[in-house]
């Protein structure tokens, strides 16, 4: 969803809606980003939307904030008239992000709930059973974060490590923590195989969109088995796994692929790439499944992905 269909990072958005939240923001994601670079079969891209819901829940962020947050959402150009067009396929959205948000931006893209794979998140579950100590906890140390550096990486570790593993396990909070399952890498790949599980379908038959390292799992999963997996305005982790690349301000120049695709499979899509491209000044369109040079793509897709943060007015 976040990227190819709404160009929000819905997390930050959210953490915007109380005091220091953007600070508070920043150290989880540095201490995230640690984890990441830490590996281990528990961690998964996307492990961020769990972080953040202690704090979530201690400044009692309610479903109808983040309903509300989605209605202000800046949707992609072309996202709502491209899924429309597809009168013969069934679109689905595999997303990270919390259920309360996902279920506006749905709705107005135009894609059936019953389609979608995200976070659960029953927040207000969560906070009727914190305790007054539960948030002195969250309290405390949000002043200790405040505190912090984002340079200073061991202070950081330290902190959020006693913070996380130590003491928050303790409380309700830790409960939140403990029964999410962040919809990132390995289970969108999965909830990519049940979506067409349920369709009596295979991933050669599918056709994935994603733009950052929570997608390269499910990328990854389609482009080894034959479909078309396509990295849409992304990073390097996306465009790593992708069979194509489109780098664009508007999605809907997508429908060149997908009509191809349904004629001639990859064959088709990688003629009609390099039909598209003889007329552009800019290869937007990329076939990525040979010896493309990624780097020379990665960089055009920084710098549209910037370009329509920028006319979004977004940082």
């Amino acid at each position: 969803m976040e990227g190819p269909l709404s160009i929000q990072d819905n997390t930050r958005e959210m953490m915007k809606l109380f005091p220091h939240g953007i600070e508070i923001f920043e150290i989880i994601k540095r201490y995230d980003s640690l984890l990441a670079s830490e590996g281990g079969d528990y961690y998964d891209p996307g492990y961020g939307v769990a972080l953040i819901a202690p704090f979530l829940i201690h400044h009692s962020v309610t479903a109808q904030d983040m309903s509300q947050l989605a209605d202000r959402a800046v949707i992609v150009d072309g996202a709502r008239e491209l899924i429309a067009s597809l009168k013969r396929w069934r679109a689905f959205c595999v997303t990270t992000s919390y259920e309360q948000y996902v279920a506006r931006v749905m709705q107005r893209v135009g894609i059936e709930l019953q389609d979608v794979a995200c976070t659960r998140f029953p927040i207000e579950r969560y906070c009727s059973l914190a305790s007054e100590e539960d948030h002195a906890l969250v309290h405390s140390i949000e002043e200790e974060m405040l505190s912090l550096s984002r340079e200073d990486v061991k202070g950081i570790k330290s902190c959020l490590d006693r913070f996380f593993k130590v003491e928050l396990p303790r409380t309700s909070f830790g409960l939140a923590i403990a029964e999410m399952k962040p919809m990132g890498g390995r289970r969108k790949a999965s909830a990519l195989r049940n979506f067409a599980r349920v369709l009596g379908q295979f991933p050669e038959r599918v056709v994935a969109l994603g733009d950052s390292i929570t997608d390269s799992r499910m990328l990854e999963t389609v482009d080894r088995e034959g479909g078309l997996a396509i990295a849409f305005n992304a990073n390097e982790h996306a465009l790593y796994y992708a069979t194509a690349g489109l780098a664009s301000t508007n999605i809907g120049d997508l429908k060149a692929i997908l009509d191809a695709w349904e004629k001639g499979g990859r064959k088709a899509v990688k003629q009609a790439i390099e039909r598209v491209n003889k007329t552009s000044a800019e290869p937007r369109l990329q076939w990525l499944a040979d010896s493309y040079d990624r780097g020379e793509a990665l960089q055009l897709h920084q710098k549209v992905r910037q370009q329509v943060r920028q006319a979004a007015g977004l940082a």
